[in-house]
């Protein structure tokens, strides 16, 4: 193994499914409120730093906000899991053929670097015959931060493979700016993909070592990751 390749999740292996409304319903049963409407953006961020937020605009104190989120973090997986065989994930166009294509390869090895709890994670995932691809993963329940999780992946990398993977042979590869700046602030290169809210442009001038539409050419995805 020689390079570390980290997958972020939603718009970016995945989309749709019941995510959203599940985290809400959560918000709802635990705090009695799911913020104020549409004042969040979500894309990027973790899933605590989320429901930090949404609940700070409303003058909750993070003293009360910490006391509730292990059992609104609850509250969400036992609900997104009921609803996902209903409100499926939607894999996104490549994603399967380019993680095969990936692990067929062994000096690359692959991870997750995703702001969803790790359960969240599992349970998307799973679904979408996905999770058992990722040896590896840091997600939103090891850090409220984004910009802790290349540090966090980069541990359990070295510890499952033995390999202290430098910064210039890690790649972030995610769907947002925010993911672009989380592998900037390691010192990895970056690889963003516009099958989320953002487009080719904006994740250029966000700074992305390399922008595509999507993973569809997978010759050339590989290529661009392993070259």
């Amino acid at each position: 193994m020689k390079r570390l390749l980290l997958f972020d999740i939603d718009g970016t292996l995945v989309s749709g499914g019941p995510a959203k409304s599940a985290f809400e319903d959560a918000l709802a049963e635990t705090f009695g409120t799911t913020g104020p409407e549409g004042s969040t953006d979500y894309s990027g961020k973790t899933d605590c730093q989320i429901a930090r937020e949404l609940l700070r605009a409303v003058g909750m104190s993070d003293a009360d906000i910490d006391r509730g989120l292990p059992t609104m973090i609850e509250r969400y997986l036992s609900v997104l899991e009921r609803q996902l065989d209903s409100n499926p994930m939607t894999v996104l166009p490549g994603v399967h053929a380019l993680v095969d294509a990936l692990r067929e390869r062994d000096d690359l090895a692959l991870g997750l670097l995703t702001g969803n709890v790790e359960g969240g994670a599992r349970l998307k995932l799973s679904a979408s015959g996905l999770y058992d691809r990722f040896a590896v993963g840091s997600y939103g329940s090891d850090s409220e931060f984004r910009d802790d999780l290349p540090a966090v992946a980069v541990s359990r990398a070295r510890s499952t493979w033995g390999v202290s993977f430098p910064p210039d042979e890690i790649f972030v590869i995610g769907d947002t700016p925010r993911d672009v700046s989380c592998g900037q602030a390691h010192g990895a290169r970056t690889l963003a993909v516009a099958t989320g809210r953002f487009d080719a442009r904006q994740l250029g001038q966000a700074g992305a070592d390399h922008v595509l539409q999507d993973f569809r050419e997978t010759a050339r995805v590989v290529e661009l990751l392993a070259g």
